[in-house]
């Protein structure tokens, strides 16, 4: 008998698909105002998870977590042109406050910038004030009129981190090191997604920047979506703002910045990079649950049995539910586990205790068999590594089979209309070429070099230019 369908087949409709796993798995829901989402604990987990990693790689490179107000006085945002011009259709702008009208409309915070400028303008005095590595964990608005949930909704969390220093070699080397050694890291190493590290062109870098260092997935349907950026504000800002430092040499001297930013978009990108048909797949590493050790009858050897692995589980080190559940279906929940994709399931029966088994479920390459009880607590973390590794040779090979190398913008146009994306010399596209491909719904993600790195330039030699649609 053929198993039952849980989700619409991504083949057929993925945007459906994407919608009902997000349900079904509980991750969230729409929220009351079109554009906001309510992210459901199953949900927040994965992003706590993605939280802890990020924030650990960004102590380590120096950073130190701040805060800063919602709100943010209009006149603040105008102070840099590009910056206002670029935000400028999102805006949430309030103009009315405890029933009075505001003699300033304040914006809620689309980015901060501009109001962490504000403030390191005050506590910049001298050269020994640098570097200054801040970041903060947040909300933000940006009206959105095309509303996807994770992917692009109108309130969503983030973590954005600004940074001040002496010289622009200093503020372009720590850029660098935030896309490679914090963002490409963890999506890389945690997430298990292949992603392609490049440059944003002129015309998509961040609204004030002078360069933009971005990290581009592909999804299951073989478009793009921006997982993380990395910018260098050059002394844009800092003009804006007069945040001045005083040299070693006793000169007065503008300091050099940058930001950089990811969202719960990664948890959309999560969810399309890595879910298929049965549900999501979550890597091992990241994973709130690694493993759930499910009671299959209400029989109690078999709760005891199923309590004490999970003891050993954990502690071998393992992140562990048990499932208990026994007034519900075993199919039912078996089921809810592998929407919600935890990497391995771990079911006992009385059979199974008969025989001092249990059948262990590998979600990521899928398949069961049965393993001694006595050698889970040795057999699961190596289960969970292999895993892990199988998911981002998964991620490799998928991105990599469907990239095709293309001449012209007719060809890259058919290659992202089919699912997938081209590489196509920055020299052969150029701006012209860029704008016409924007025409058809395609854009330039990113620019790279032949061997894949990133270039110093945007008419470096050899630049290519990665060409997809994208979320």
């Amino acid at each position: 008998m053929a198993k039952a369908l849980v989700l619409t087949p991504r083949a057929d409709d993925f945007p459906r698909w994407y919608q009902e796993l997000i349900n079904k798995a509980e991750l969230a829901d729409n929220g009351p105002v079109r554009g906001t989402m309510v992210i459901r604990p199953y949900g927040y987990g994965l992003w706590e998870r993605m939280q802890q990693e990020l924030d650990a790689r960004i102590k380590a490179a120096g950073a130190s977590n701040a805060y800063f107000p919602l709100f943010i006085p209009q006149s603040y945002l105008t102070k840099e042109a590009e910056h206002v011009e670029g935000f400028a259709p999102e805006l949430a702008v309030v103009t009315h406050g405890g029933g009075k009208e505001l003699e300033e409309p304040v914006v809620v915070r689309p980015t901060s910038e501009t109001i962490i400028n504000a403030s390191f303008s005050k506590w910049v005095q001298s050269y020994r004030d640098l570097p200054l590595l801040i970041n903060q964990w947040a909300n933000v608005v940006r009206w959105e009129m095309r509303p996807r949930v994770f992917l692009r909704t109108t309130e969503f969390l983030w973590q954005e981190g600004h940074t001040a220093h002496a010289t622009c070699e200093e503020a372009r080397d720590y850029a660098a090191h935030i896309h490679r050694n914090v963002y490409a890291d963890f999506m890389v190493n945690v997430l298990g997604i292949d992603v392609v590290l490049g440059r944003k062109t002129p015309s998509e870098r961040f609204a004030g920047a002078v360069n933009t260092l971005t990290l581009e997935a592909m999804t299951g349907d073989g478009k793009a979506l921006q997982m993380g950026t990395s910018h260098e504000l050059g002394q844009n800002f800092a003009r804006a703002f007069n945040t001045r430092y005083l040299s070693r040499d006793g000169t007065q001297e503008l300091v050099w910045q940058t930001s950089w930013g990811s969202s719960t978009r990664m948890v959309g990108g999560l969810i399309m990079a890595h879910g298929d048909d049965d549900g999501l797949r979550v890597p091992p590493r990241l994973a709130p649950v690694q493993a759930v050790v499910l009671a299959v009858k209400d029989d109690q050897a078999v709760l005891a049995k199923v309590r004490e692995i999970g003891d050993r589980l954990t502690a071998a080190g393992v992140r562990v539910q048990v499932d208990d559940r026994t007034d519900t279906p075993f199919g039912r929940r078996a089921v809810d586990w592998e929407l919600k994709g935890v990497p391995v399931r771990i079911e006992i029966g009385p059979r199974d205790l008969e025989k001092g088994t249990a059948l262990l479920a590998r979600r990521i390459p899928g398949g069961k068999e049965p393993v001694a009880l006595d050698s889970l607590a040795a057999l699961v973390p190596e289960v969970l590594e292999a895993d892990q590794t199988l998911l981002l040779q998964q991620s490799r090979e998928w991105r990599t089979s469907r990239t095709s190398e293309v001449a012209g913008v007719g060809d890259a146009v058919e290659v992202a209309a089919a699912g997938g994306w081209a590489r196509i010399p920055w020299a052969a596209l150029g701006e012209a070429g860029e704008a016409e491909l924007a025409a058809q719904g395609v854009t330039v993600r990113c620019l790279v070099t032949e061997d894949g790195a990133v270039p110093e330039a945007d008419d470096a030699p050899g630049t290519v230019a990665i060409v997809a649609r994208a979320y």
